[in-house]
């Protein structure tokens, strides 16, 4: 039912969601809600807001690798010091690639006024 209602929004607001990400919208509904609660869920949604996560933990990364930090932990159980940069330059690869993906929809956002509130107002009226 939420796996509907969530398709229906995203079908009804169809021009706030880029093509380039077909599947860009996942939920969770946790039977046992917090006190008080009928029902909980999680609703995460892919958009190029993700790459500062995935900036700072390459940030945090690069750091502890320079130090040789928790390495030997890897390596004893068999893992490469080439993977550890392989993870590293695939990483900065999706931030690039959210960045360019971002700067194509600053570029098409004068054809769309998005308005955040609009879209809050459109889940709570689909959840009634």
């Amino acid at each position: 039912d939420v796996d509907e209602q969530m398709s229906g929004i995203q079908d009804k607001n169809s021009s706030y969601f880029v093509e380039w990400i077909p599947n860009n919208i996942k939920t969770a509904v946790c039977d046992i809600p917090p006190r008080g609660l009928k029902l909980s869920g999680t609703f995460i949604s892919n958009s190029t807001s993700i790459q500062s996560l995935f900036n700072r933990m390459l940030e945090q990364f690069t750091a502890m690798y320079k130090r040789k930090a928790f390495l030997h932990w890897y390596t004893s159980e068999g893992m490469d010091e080439l993977e550890f940069s392989e993870a590293a330059g695939n990483t900065a690869d999706l931030v690039s690639e959210y960045q360019q993906y971002q700067e194509a929809g600053v570029h098409s956002d004068d054809e769309y006024s998005y308005h955040e509130d609009d879209l809050d107002a459109d889940v709570e009226a689909d959840m009634d």
